[in-house]
């Protein structure tokens, strides 16, 4: 699943810088910051794919909702109940649902159930035992609230859509193909890794697990699946048939196959148009992640005409079980349930689920978490994807500490690189046979055809062939497979697509020449080229670059969603990163073009990835535990290129060769875990994870924490511990080392202490045991909560630093006495300025005509500059850019406003330089006023008096004044305040007045 931002086609001019201001923001519509592209496949599916499901409840209450019954499902339940005994399996062993004592658990629980739904008067749609006691029921908001008052029921939920992607796709149209019960087209396989090579079945391979994938359902004809095998003994699935499935679908290799619709179906309803009632995948996500996972080896893999490399499954001898719970791309928690459940008592070893939620999880204990919560205590191992929201942190999906939760790493460049006809280069992505060779002509879209029909964008029907034919045809980013045929069918050589709001990188195969450069900064590097050359713009293509797209491989995918997780206080998220960018794997071809294999970008696709290593350490060590299995893909992992931070990347890169021997194991107890579980708002810092997350803690106090190390090798060995990274931060490990024989485990202490670690803001690091043959490593990473709590990483804006002097706030995160200080009021410095007008509504560019460039020198000790732009013009909108040498430190680029604001708390010191961008000017001259503020963090400046309590609570808001001794000349002030307790000094606030806030 990945989502980016891309431009919506809106009115556009067929000429460069004339545009009028009544014609909107110019070359890019407003809302172009919040559709949604690139989607693992869903921008090339058929059909409406921006058609939503239904809310499960409506405004009244009625609706369907989730009943969890008080009893514990097969999985968990532990005896107690005479006559019945327990069906919980041991450590390390698997539910089996055929045994005398599980049938007859299972018939009480139908009896309670009954019962149940009996008194509420209420008919049962879906009935869960194995992983989750309970039911889906449609209910009034009456019947909802009767049974969240009968003590038989624990819990009430009213049912929710989550979805293959965080937003829904951009609409395409594609042919889609006939399911038949032989391949169709080219015979094909899946694949994670490009470079895997077949070895011989066994342990290594996956042989004899099975990996349950909860998905939009699978394309039996590929051959990634094309095998006979043997059910496994401890197999007790079935083959569910339906439309365009048959029971010969299910070879062996594709072991099971069910489907669940029941919400979906609610009151007479139906399933998404051009999909089928089956578990037939008619989209392409569910075929991919299970051929990711367990796809078998195929050396001859051609799309559209193209060799790519031979390709396979991380655990291709593993066998797959469907369960499709995804009707275009979404559907709801009471089907996922349902697949769950029948999942775990089918016999799967692994559940792979590549499913989030918009904008990550926003609760714990979720009714999905408890059901993986179930599944993992009777020995099923759940991996599943992060989400797809890299430009916003803390938006992780799956977050439970069962559940592994992986990110996505490129490990492919797939480059490619434009050289405009004046020489700049710029490099991008593609997947497609490029022409290379001399420079061509390269032609806007907006000036090549209707700009009332999206040609800015390429939309169909947009482009003039005349104007096009032979020549590279510049898109920005929109419906990309529809452009890309625009441009194609109208006669262009090859499209070079670029995105003016900045996206993801990620490629796709079209099957035409197309260069994607991903950037805003490219972009405006390309727009502004076009715009100084509008009849005699030149470019080359060429296949390859120089490894700038990314820093290095592997690397976190830009669209990878980081942490921390802003659920809970101590659970640490993402887990790990696994490949997930331009990943070629088994497809459907009826929603990609009639292809039977694509590439795909997402934590989609990394999670199976971690799937498919599962059922190999399963297989390797039949004894092991999901949390075993879990501590060894993340104690093993790597450090990617470009970043060694656990917010990105968890654990680092999976390494599946270390991980089938990772000397030491650190897993939770089952009793953590329930405890975790009914916990209301739970923190999960002291359980037994390998990894350690402090967000939010209180600086001014010490942190202890304990972990169990357990030596699963074969030999007795002694590990010593060693901190790396965390800053400022005092770490003690007691003992320092531990020698364990096999099978032993000893306890460690953990101590963190708050040194000179900057308050309020991440460090990281890692806390690592070696011993002669292994090493054992597990990312830390600590927030002190000063001033400000925040569930969000740092993302380049310090949150809640900016406030007023006549109603200031900030939230400690200690208790005890407070104490505050204040440089008082610096006033803003004020320069005029004027420049002539560039493009009407362009892309920014710092070398473009209608940008001025102003330099600072930030000194040291600096405690914030604040930057803003501001016009009187109302038919100009500026746009404020604030670098530090290359790098972007701030931007404010609001769709529509005469003030801009850019700042930077604590600040580096050195040359800071802001652009002003006249994204629309109101006319052939720009006048703005530029001011600016920088704030010594030991100035003295107009006296101001601040007020505030003596003594405060964590968490408790605290109201304080900063109020000018004397008359505030006219204009803006800035101030720095500074707070202590018991010695201890933290940064505060900038703090902005006026002198008529005080009149």
């Amino acid at each position: 699943m990945i989502t980016g931002t891309t431009g919506a086609a809106g009115s556009a001019s067929a000429a460069p810088g004339d545009r009028p201001a009544t014609s909107g923001p110019g070359y890019f519509s407003t809302g172009s910051d919040r559709r949604t592209t690139l989607t693992d496949g869903a921008d090339r599916r058929p059909g409406d794919n921006e058609t939503s499901p239904k809310a499960a409840v409506d405004a009244t209450g009625s609706g369907v909702y989730i009943v969890e019954l008080a009893e514990a499902p097969l999985t968990t339940y532990v005896g107690g109940t005479s006559g019945l005994a327990r069906t919980r399996p041991a450590p390390g062993a698997r539910l089996d649902v055929t045994t005398g004592p599980s049938q007859a658990y299972r018939r009480h629980l139908d009896t309670q159930r009954a019962a149940v739904a009996s008194a509420a008067g209420v008919q049962v749609k879906a009935a869960y035992t194995a992983a989750f006691n309970g039911f889906s029921a449609k209910l009034t908001a009456k019947q909802a609230t009767a049974l969240r008052a009968d003590k038989r029921v624990r819990a009430v939920t009213a049912a929710r859509a989550l979805g293959s992607r965080a937003a829904s796709p951009l609409a395409t149209t594609t042919t889609a193909a006939t399911p038949t019960a032989t391949t169709a087209g080219e015979p094909v396989a899946s694949a994670a890794d490009r470079t895997t090579k077949p070895v011989k079945p066994g342990p290594a391979t996956g042989k004899g697990m099975v990996i349950g994938v909860l998905d939009t359902g699978i394309w039996p004809e590929s051959a990634s699946f094309a095998k006979k095998m043997p059910a496994p003994p401890t197999w007790h699935g079935t083959c569910q048939t339906g439309v365009g499935f048959v029971a010969e679908h299910c070879n062996g290799k594709i072991v099971g196959a069910r489907y669940f619709a029941d919400t979906w179906l609610a009151d007479g309803g139906s399933v998404p148009e051009g999909e089928l009632l089956s578990p037939r995948d008619m989209e392409g996500h569910g075929t991919h992640t299970a051929s990711t996972a367990a796809g078998l080896p195929v050396s001859d893999v051609t799309i559209d005409g193209r060799r790519f490399d031979p390709i396979s499954g991380v655990a291709p001898d593993a066998q797959i079980a469907v369960y499709k719970v995804l009707w275009a791309g979404m559907g709801f928690d009471a089907d996922i349930i349902a697949g769950i459940d029948a999942a775990v008592a089918d016999g799967v070893q692994v559940l792979n689920f590549s499913i989030g939620s918009q904008l990550g999880d926003w609760e714990a204990n979720t009714p999905i978490g408890v059901a993986f919560l179930n599944a993992t205590l009777s020995g099923v191992f759940v991996a599943a994807s992060a989400g797809n929201t890299g430009i916003v942190s803390g938006a992780i999906s799956n977050a439970a500490p069962w559940v592994t939760t992986v990110g996505a790493a490129v490990t492919n460049l797939d480059e490619a690189t434009l050289k405009l006809g004046d020489g700049t280069k710029l490099v991008g992505g593609s997947l497609d046979a490029l022409p290379g060779g001399t420079a061509r002509t390269m032609v806007f879209g907006d000036q090549a055809g209707s700009p009332e029909l999206g040609a800015v964008y390429c939309e169909p029907g947009s482009l003039d062939p005349a104007k096009i034919k032979g020549k590279v045809v510049a898109c920005a980013l929109s419906d990309t497979f529809g452009s890309a045929a625009e441009v194609k069918d109208k006669g262009g050589a090859a499209m070079v697509l670029f995105d003016p709001v900045g996206n993801y990188r990620v490629n796709s195969i079209y099957n035409f020449p197309v260069v994607y450069l991903p950037t805003e900064k490219q972009a405006g590097t390309l727009f502004n080229y076009l715009m100084r050359h509008p009849t005699d713009a030149k470019v080359s293509l060429r296949t390859g670059g120089d490894g700038s797209s990314v820093p290095g491989v592997p690397s976190v995918a830009d669209f990878s969603s980081t942490g921390p997780d802003k659920v809970t206080f101590g659970v640490f998220k993402p887990d790990l990163v696994a490949p997930g960018s331009d990943i070629i794997a088994a497809v459907s071809p009826a929603g990609n073009f009639g292809r039977q294999y694509d590439a795909y970008s997402g934590t989609s696709m990394a999670s199976p990835y971690v799937a498919g290593a599962a059922a190999v350490l399963r297989a390797t060590h039949p004894d092991w535990t999901p949390g075993r299995v879990a501590s060894a893909l993340r104690t093993t992992a790597t450090d990617t290129v470009g970043t060694s931070s656990p917010l990105d990347q968890g654990s680092g890169f999976i390494n599946l060769a270390r991980a089938t021997d990772p000397g030491l194991v650190i897993e939770p107890t089952a009793a953590e875990l329930v405890a975790f579980s009914d916990t209301a708002q739970p923190d999960g810092k002291e359980l037994n994870l390998p990894a350690i997350s402090l967000r939010e803690y209180d600086g001014t106090r010490p942190v202890t924490l304990t972990r169990t190390l357990t030596n699963v090798g074969k030999a007795r060995e002694t590990y010593r511990s060693s901190v790396s990274g965390l800053p400022g931060m005092k770490v003690t490990v007691t003992p320092a080392s531990v020698t364990l024989a096999p099978g032993k485990s000893a306890k460690v202490t953990i101590t963190l202490r708050r040194g000179s670690a900057p308050w309020d803001r991440y460090v990281t690091g890692s806390i690592t045991w070696k011993a002669k043959a292994h090493s054992v490593r597990i990312p830390v990473a600590a927030r002190p909560w000063g001033i400000s709590p925040r569930p969000y990483g740092d993302d380049g804006e310090e949150f809640g630093r900016m406030t007023s002097g006549s109603f200031g706030m900030i939230q400690p995160g200690f208790t005890g006495p407070l104490a505050g200080r204040s440089t008082g009021y610096a006033p803003v410095q004020r320069t005029s300025y004027s420049m002539p007008a560039g493009v009407y509504g362009g892309v920014f560019d710092p070398s473009a005509a209608g940008v001025k460039k102003v330099d600072f020198t930030v000194p040291a000790n600096t405690a914030g500059i604040v930057v803003e732009a501001n016009t009187e013009d109302p038919n100009t909108n500026l746009d404020l850019y604030l670098y530090k040498g290359d790098t972007l430190v701030y931007s404010s680029d609001r769709y529509w406003t005469s003030l801009e604001q850019a700042y930077k708390f604590l600040p580096e010191p050195g040359r800071y330089t802001a652009y002003v961008f006249a994204q629309v000017p109101g006319g052939p001259v720009v006048d703005f006023e530029l001011r600016h503020a920088i704030i010594g963090r030991n100035a003295r400046y107009s006296p101001a008096t601040l007020t505030l309590p003596k003594t405060t609570e964590r968490g408790q808001s605290v109201n304080f004044t900063l109020k000018p001794n004397g008359p505030l000349a006219e204009g803006d002030f800035w101030a720095y305040t500074e707070w202590s307790t018991n010695g201890t000094v933290i940064p505060g606030n900038l703090v902005y007045t006026q002198q008529s806030a005080w009149q």
